[in-house]
Order: structure tokens, then sequence, then C-alpha cells
């Protein structure tokens, strides 16, 4: 294995899977994951429609049971997220398309819905493949847009109960803007505070964006825009005016998702979270252009984080836990009937339970944020536990590859003289390089 491939494979993959083919081309291999859709797009899942259906039964039964004291049936929405992740975690552990897997989940994280905020579990994986997949190579303005109208966000960050003051519907009920929505999108999902908009921009945007509603008594259940809701008149933000009504809040969002401090602050994300900790101002710089020359082409974005010469450097980022966890084992490349059915307990056991971002912020993006003394031995401890799944396996050979190049020749050293297959796998997961990306 050559240099190139292993940084391929690590740094914008998911780690090799067992002993699967090598790229003859690292570039061409990465490059051409992006063309076409999203093959997981074909895998089966539950779409939004039918995670608030879901949300609507659990509810009803919950009423029913106050009513007549009789036992509610199994949970609808427990059930749901508990398949879905099933399928999240096979997904991860054999797609052969890690670097656009990869891009899914840095938008996800950049978009959080963290299923903390209960009723989220109903949607937050339909959230991902019908907000985030389609658009991880498109444009930017159209993946913010279909974030913004998702049930998941919506409820996420409160929008579904703003309501304009001045509205026929704030006027009846005498209830106000929430201004989660407004303010999280604007400082983390677009422009961020370096654009200098002020608490007035924030309350403006919030009143642009009151109607943006759900409906769980359609059919089928989703979005909606509830004009008695929405504040009237023109409302003004970082200098533009908008119009009122639904289309207002569609000027907004196009006019958010091509500003250049959106721009900015996306190309220092991406070049964050694929280079490192601290990204170099040059590679921030060429994301940047490549961004505003495209009018926010995602696609071209990912291909110019594979042309940077600092992405061929030596691996400075430190794996996060669920990044550790599926790099540990696609090496092992274990069988179906031996690996866990789901990722996500164990991810929590480590300190990233999936989908469950304690703050909308997300997970965090550098290794100072995962390289706790407790931390890392919980990966230890964990990496033991799960070698223990792979009596059959030579610690040695997993070494050489799943880090080819990368490995050291004193870590190899160690694992060949260890007392046990377990011991060696034990000692390559918890090995400096191995837990580098």
């Amino acid at each position: 294995m050559e240099t190139r491939t292993a940084h391929a494979l690590i740094r914008f993959g998911l780690g090799r899977r067992g002993d699967e083919a090598l790229p003859s081309d690292p570039v061409a291999w990465l490059t051409g994951q992006l063309d076409g859709p999203d093959p997981a797009l074909a895998l089966p899942g539950a779409s939004s429609a039918d995670g608030l259906v879901a949300l609507r039964d659990d509810r009803d039964q919950r009423r029913n049971k106050a009513a007549d004291g009789t036992p509610a049936p199994p949970m609808r929405v427990r059930n749901l997220l508990k398949a879905e992740s099933i399928v999240l975690s096979n997904n991860l552990l054999t797609t052969e398309t890690g670097f656009r897997e990869r891009l899914v989940w840095f938008w996800a994280n950049h978009f959080t819905v963290s299923v903390r905020r209960g009723e989220c579990a109903a949607v937050v994986t339909s959230f991902i493949r019908e907000a985030i997949r389609p658009h991880v190579t498109g444009r930017f303005s159209d993946m913010l847009l279909a974030v913004m109208n998702h049930p998941a966000m919506l409820m996420y960050l409160d929008n579904v109960g703003s309501i304009g003051p001045d509205s026929p519907a704030g006027q009846r009920s005498h209830r106000g803007l929430n201004e989660n929505l407004a303010r999280e999108c604007l400082e983390l999902h677009t422009v961020s505070p370096a654009a200098g908009y002020t608490q007035v921009d924030v309350t403006e945007f919030a009143k642009i964006l009151t109607g943006w509603s759900i409906d769980t008594n359609l059919n089928p259940p989703g979005y909606v825009f509830r004009l008695n809701a929405h504040e009237p008149g023109k409302k003004h933000m970082l200098g533009r005016s908008f119009a009122h009504g639904r289309g207002g809040g569609l000027e907004a969002l196009a006019f958010l998702g091509s500003h250049p401090a959106t721009f900015r602050h996306l190309a220092t994300k991406l070049v964050r979270h694929f280079v490192a900790d601290d990204p170099p101002p040059a590679s921030v710089a060429r994301v940047e252009a490549v961004l505003r020359s495209t009018s926010g082409d995602l696609k071209a974005a990912a291909l110019e984080l594979v042309r940077l010469p600092e992405a061929w450097t030596p691996l400075s980022k430190l794996r996060s836990p669920s990044d550790f966890v599926i790099s540990v084992l696609r090496a092992m490349d274990l069988p179906a009937d031996k690996r866990p059915p789901d990722l996500g307990p164990v991810m929590a056991g480590l300190g990233q339970p999936r989908l469950a971002a304690p703050l909308p912020n997300g997970w965090p993006d550098t290794a100072a944020d995962w390289a706790g003394s407790e931390a890392i031995l919980r990966r230890v401890d964990w990496a033991f536990t799960v070698a223990g799944r792979g009596a059959d396996l030579d610690p040695a050979g997993v070494a050489q590859a799943a880090l080819g190049p990368l490995l050291h020749a004193a870590t190899l050293t160690q694992i060949q003289r260890a007392g046990s297959r377990r011991d060696g796998l034990t000692l390559l997961f918890a090995s400096p390089e191995f837990q580098r990306r």
C-alpha cells in the first residue's frame, strides 16, 4: 500500500475494510465516489411522514392509556429508530464509498438534529436521508432549504410553535416568536458571528420564518406553511428587505446560503474536519474560492479538499469515538454474526451517542475535545473487548492491511510479540497511528 492510498482510506474515508482491493489511483477513487446518486439512498428506511405517523400513534396510545388505564402497545418511534440504527450501522461497516459517507455525516453534524429532543427520534434518520444525502454533491443553498423545510429541524429548534405576534394566530392566542431556529441558522448553519449580525437581525429572521411548521394530521403529515401564524409586513435582515409570506423566507435562505461569510464559514469547517484542527489559511482560502465561484457547489468543494497539498501530509487528526469504532470494525471485517448489530450503544459507551449531540452546534471536531485520559482508556477497554471477537485474525496482518506504510515498525514488533491474538489486536487499535486520521 502506498502512503497516498493509506491517506485516502483513512483521512477521507472510513478505513480499509479487511483486505479489500486497494485503489490504483487514490485521487480518482475518491472523486469517483461523488459521481451519481448516493448508494445509501437505495437502502430501506422510514420517511419523515412514516416517522410523524409513528409519533402521532404513540401520542394517541399514551392518551388512551391515560383515559382508560389499558396497557399501551410497544412504542412505534422507539422501534422505528432501533431498526433505522441497525441499517445505519451496517452501511458504515460495509460501504464502498467511505468518502461520500464521511461527507454525509459531516453535513449531518453541521445541521445537527438530536434525539435528546425526544420527539425528533421519529424523524432524525429520515432527516439525513431526505435533507442531507441528496444534496451532499449539490448546492449548499438547496441543502439549506431542505433542512429548514424538514419536520426534524422545525421540531428540534422549536419553530413549530413560533407565531408572529401581529398575525391573526398571534393576536388570538397572545403567543409570540421563538428565535431558536433563526439564531442557530445564522450562528451555526450559515454566516456565523463573523458576519456581524445583531439581535435585531435574529428577531427579524425569526419573523421571516413564522408560519414554517408541520401538521401531523395531513395525509401524509409533514411541512406546512401557516399563513395565519406568519408575521405580516416586510422584514429587514443584514441590510436586505424580505417580502411577506413564504416567498420572503425562500428569499432569505437563498441570500444566506450564498453569502460570502457563509462560504468562509463552511470552508473553515471542511478544512478543519478533513485536514487539521487548526485549518491552514491557504487551504481555507482555496475551498472558499471554489464555493464562491460555483455559487456553493458542495461537490466542487469536496473535490478541492482532495487537491489540497496539506491533505496529503502526515495524519494529525484524532479519530472521534464514532470514527474509531467504525475503523476498528472495518479493519477486523468480522462476519455479521460476530460484530455488534447496532453501533449506537458502543458509541454511547465511548462518549459519542449516535444522533444525540448535546447542543445544536453538534459534536466537536478537534483532538482536545476527545483526548482526555478517561476517554482514551475507554477506547482501550472497548478495543480489548471487541478484539475478543477476532480469535481467527492475524493481528500483524490486520495491522499491515489497515495502516500499510503508516504502521510504525516498533508497533508491529510489539504486536508480533503480544501474548495472544487478542492482545495483539488491542495493541494495534490503541496505537497512536491507528488513532489518527
